[in-house]
């Protein structure tokens, strides 16, 4: 026996949705305009199904799927550059957005794409090899909470502070403090603070340490920064 399931996701417009979702490569496979509107996508076996409703909220919806996937840095740089062909620029924050590619504390490396409605997707691919080592250090420890707090919650005010609080720490190593600047630069980033964000960018650029995803990020945020 085999099963499958496919998400049905709320927005607000069924042809806002479709031209987010064309633009990371989907294709519209079933479209319903009325009495109910409706949306059915795919990009080879990534299947997603929307209804609209008109009274949809994207400031407070909290609906979210999972994907597992084994190509998951492909599907991250792919959506990007096809969030950049769409609209310019690939944001990490206001919606739609998409959040860095993060190896996780639970075994994953994954990134979250929030479409104009709100909705969470969550595209993971299992880490290879033993787990992800379980912090020890302040920083380490405040870096997990962080992430957790500012990218699975959207709470990167409270993310911020915690980092805060621990980026002072002493007995850190070199590449725990770029990854803790890195982070810190994305929450001030999102928050605003773009002085800020410059600043702990220039911090980690100072770290001389071979880290291939910070010095990714560095170089995604700096070009949201430029526009």
């Amino acid at each position: 026996m085999t099963e499958k399931m496919i998400p049905i996701l709320p927005c607000r417009s069924i042809a806002e949705i479709l031209d987010f979702y064309v633009a990371l490569g989907f294709e519209a496979t079933a479209v319903q305009k009325r009495p109910n509107p409706f949306a059915a996508i795919a990009r080879g076996t990534f299947e997603l199904q929307f209804y609209g409703i008109g009274s949809h909220d994207p400031a407070t919806a909290f609906n979210t799927c999972y994907v597992i996937t084994d190509q998951v840095d492909q599907l991250y740089d792919e959506f990007r550059s096809g969030l950049r062909a769409a609209i310019g620029k690939a944001p990490s924050r206001g919606l739609p957005r998409i959040n860095p590619i993060k190896d996780m504390s639970y075994g994953v490396r994954q990134f979250i794409v929030v479409d104009p409605s709100g909705n969470q997707i969550r595209v993971g691919q299992p880490i290879d090899g033993p787990s992800t080592p379980a912090p020890r250090t302040r920083l380490e420890k405040a870096l997990v909470a962080a992430t957790l707090l500012g990218d699975s919650k959207g709470d990167a005010e409270t993310a911020a502070r915690v980092l805060d609080g621990a980026l002072g720490s002493e007995g850190e190593s070199d590449l725990t403090r770029l990854r803790a600047l890195v982070t810190r630069a994305d929450y001030a980033i999102r928050l605003g603070a773009v002085g800020e964000g410059e600043d702990f960018l220039a911090a980690a650029d100072a770290i001389d340490v071979d880290d291939p995803d910070s010095r990714r990020r560095i170089r995604e945020l700096r070009e949201e920064l430029r526009g």
